[in-house]
Order: C-alpha cells, then structure tokens, then sequence
C-alpha cells in the first residue's frame, strides 16, 4: 500500500518559479524510478521528468534547462522545480513511481497538483 501525496501546486505568472513535491508514504518499495507527468485539458498525459534510482535523469525537450527533479531521501521526496514558467506548462501534475520485476512493471500515481501559469 504506497500512497504519493503532491503539493506545492498554484497560480504563477509567466517567467515566475514554482517547486512541486511528492511525499510517499505507506509500504516504500524500492522504486526503480520516480518522476513528474502533466496532464492538460484536452491533452495526453505526458512526461516532464523522471529520476531513476541510480540518480539518472530524463527530461522532456519542452522543459529541458527550465525545470529540475530532485530527492531527498530522508523525507521520501521528490521534488520538480520550475523555473521561467511558460502559459503552457498549465496543467496538472502528478507524481510517478515505478517498481519493475522480472514479471510486472508497476506505476504507483498520485492524485496531482493544478499548475496554472497566467500571461
């Protein structure tokens, strides 16, 4: 039973900055990867950024040199800071973990902030 919990999520206006976090509680599996998803009206859900369990990273081409995923292991964290934020990164986000065996890939999501960045 793994429960992500995000916060941090708001109204910013256009070039402003924003951190979002996801707390994990209940029974923490060892995750193979954490990351950030966003959804926006009318849109696919789509990659932001993931961090794997070896400290690997992986952005989307949108926010590359705009927004950095981060951890603190001590709290179960992960955080998304996002820096010089465009009208189009309005959406929600929702936090991700992954666990995968040699027979199941498991997604764990959290129940998403609203990111709403005014122009």
């Amino acid at each position: 039973q793994v429960q992500l919990v995000e916060s941090g999520g708001g109204l910013v206006q256009a070039g402003g900055s924003l951190r979002v976090s996801c707390a994990a509680s209940g029974t923490i599996f060892s995750f193979d990867a954490m990351g950030w998803y966003r959804q926006a009206p009318g849109k696919p859900r789509e990659l932001v950024a993931t961090l794997a369990s070896g400290g690997s990273t992986v952005y989307a081409d949108s926010v590359k040199g705009r927004f950095t995923i981060s951890r603190e292991n001590a709290k179960n964290t992960v955080y998304l800071q996002m820096n010089s934020l465009k009208p189009e990164d309005t959406a929600v986000y929702y936090c991700n973990a992954k666990r995968i065996t040699t027979r199941s890939h498991y997604d764990y999501w959290g129940q998403g902030t609203q990111v709403t960045v005014s122009s």
